[in-house]
């Protein structure tokens, strides 16, 4: 007999592309969505499907995962974002695997779609997460930016299917997001004690740019790897810069000697 599952559906305005997400995971005992007060008709959306809708609000992604997943009425929980979708592939795969788990959780690949393209170098064709996992024994780490599961024991095992995840849609998009995430980044910097310097603000960004563009072969990607290899880079500039003007703020704080 197959352990049952909840599928946890973080979401905030997310009318566009949340109909599609739950579509892709009708198949499971429970979708459980975890609104920060939608302004848009996400919440209708979700009941409309089927889904527990409970409203919570958000401080930051692991924050919010975390309250959740113990509420999941399951003992199984699946997290999936609003931009991502089950294939039929990996959802009848977890279907098999929670049959008879060997694990207390599971990593799955993405494979991601930039500005309406699927990118297959950058780095990305080995983005991975860490998505199905025991109620009980899983919770997201203290961060504020791409936070992973930790499952105690680390006994953790991979799917062979693939999430589809539909990540920058439009610059308009992704600039909406980047001064929260880079200022969130420059948080969990600080918090690990990171300093900002020449280094940081000057070769971290041209590295990155390497890195991807060269060392795993964007340029394959055309000028949408172009693109996502810059602004990559600008993003490491720009979370080193307000770590920078962080440390120059509690500078001027300081009271003299």
């Amino acid at each position: 007999m197959r352990a049952k599952l909840t599928v946890l559906v973080p979401c905030r305005n997310e009318e566009e592309m949340l109909p599609a997400a739950l579509e892709s995971v009708r198949w499971a005992d429970e979708i459980y969505v975890v609104d920060s007060f939608s302004t848009d008709r996400s919440v209708e959306i979700a009941r409309a499907a089927g889904a527990r809708v409970e409203e919570h609000e958000y401080v930051n992604s692991a924050t919010q995962k975390n309250w959740a997943i113990p509420r999941a009425t399951h003992e199984w929980v699946m997290v999936l974002d609003c931009d991502e979708r089950v294939t039929p592939e990996l959802a009848a795969e977890i279907q098999r695997v929670l049959e008879r788990p060997a694990h207390d959780g599971y990593r799955v690949r993405r494979r991601s779609f930039f500005l309406g393209r699927e990118i297959r170098h950058c780095g990305w064709e080995r983005d991975a997460v860490l998505r199905l996992f025991r109620r009980d024994r899983g919770r997201y780490l203290d961060r504020e930016v791409h936070a992973d599961v930790e499952v105690e024991g680390g006994n953790v095992g991979w799917l062979e299917g693939k999430l589809l995840h539909f990540t920058v849609r439009s610059l308009g998009q992704y600039f909406e997001k980047f001064g929260r995430y880079t200022t969130w980044a420059a948080g969990d910097l600080e918090k690990r004690g990171a300093r900002a310097g020449f280094l940081s603000l000057f070769l971290r960004p041209a590295a990155r740019f390497l890195k991807m563009y060269l060392l795993r072969l964007g340029f394959l990607d055309g000028l949408h790897g172009l693109v996502l290899c810059t602004l990559a880079a600008m993003s490491v500039f720009t979370k080193y810069a307000k770590l920078w003007e962080r440390e120059r703020a509690r500078a001027r704080k300081k009271p003299l000697a």
